[in-house]
């Protein structure tokens, strides 16, 4: 693996980007409303690689059939997981919202058990078991904060976020969908949800004037966009092409770390030792459950 340096760029740029995209709608959202940040996001990708397309001479109908797969996937992944994740992070800190989104892979493996996609294992179950109690010390000292409308909504935005990423996931999967043109696919993707999260921004009660937008707050959405999209998810096909999703899953506890360290260090969010034993307990359970011998070796 280290003997390739394009991968290895690619698996350091997925790791460090995607850290960053927790810090990088955290600021988004401090001015702009949550929906527009991920409409925005969406579609400002999706244009970027409609240039790609054209300049290629790539862009054309992908099939009924496929565009269907597109927009399934587009509303599961970007419209639900990332949509809801980005409105969740208006009332809860980047860490926060990070660590939660790390338990991610534990969901797709109990879904992969409800569908009969895997078959149930010790292993799993302790990993799923240190999981669920890094959750539950996580809220054991802050119970009086899901007595907070905007922070309880926060919460349950982002176990809805897993879930659409979970379901994603396992509808993947399910349709063995290999894509031929990555390009191709993920423009129908951003572009579909680019569309519907501006079309929610626009009927959300949390409107406000393009004037009160900050700087900040527009560099991030173009950042998110740039690379938090377009870049990152080139980076992550291009990974997949050299070594297993397996393999590639453990860059979600690289992020996390990322992503609670940006938080603490840019915006002086609170970290203490109950919050880095819980982190502990979720990366440790991610893995356990993930784990698989062999893991490690590059796919000849």
């Amino acid at each position: 693996m280290l003997k390739d340096p394009k991968l290895v760029l690619a698996i350091i740029t997925v790791a460090l980007v995607w850290g960053t995209t927790f810090l990088g709608i955290r600021i988004a959202v401090e001015t702009i409303p949550p929906w527009f940040v991920a409409g925005i996001r969406q579609f400002f990708a999706g244009f970027i690689l409609l240039i790609i397309l054209l300049v290629s001479k790539d862009l054309k109908w992908i099939g009924w059939k496929n565009f269907g797969n597109q927009i399934i996937l587009a509303s599961l992944m970007l419209v639900v997981a990332n949509g809801m994740t980005t409105v969740a992070e208006k009332h809860l800190s980047s860490s926060l919202a990070s660590l939660i989104s790390a338990t991610s892979p534990l969901a797709v493996f109990i879904l992969s058990i409800v569908f009969s996609m895997q078959k149930f294992s010790l292993r799993g179950l302790v990993g799923v078991l240190l999981g669920f109690t890094g959750i539950l010390l996580i809220f054991k000292d802050g119970l009086l904060d899901l007595l907070q409308p905007e922070y309880r909504m926060g919460v349950i935005f982002m176990f809805i976020a897993i879930s659409g990423w979970a379901l994603g996931t396992i509808f993947t999967k399910k349709i063995n969908h290999q894509p031929q043109n990555i390009s191709l696919n993920l423009f129908y993707q951003f572009s579909f949800a680019g569309i519907v999260q501006i079309i929610f921004g626009l009927i959300a009660a949390d409107q406000s004037p393009i004037s009160t937008w900050s700087i900040k707050s527009i560099l991030a959405t173009i950042y998110l966009a740039i690379f938090g999209s377009v870049v990152a998810f080139f980076a992550f096909h291009f990974a997949l092409k050299k070594i297993t999703p397996t393999q590639i899953s453990i860059l979600s506890y690289v992020n996390t770390i990322i992503a609670i360290f940006l938080g603490w260090l840019i915006l002086n969010e609170p970290v203490s030792a109950t919050f880095l034993a819980a982190t502990a307990l979720i990366i440790c359970g991610v893995f356990i459950t993930n784990y698989k011998p062999g893991m490690f070796k590059r796919v000849p």
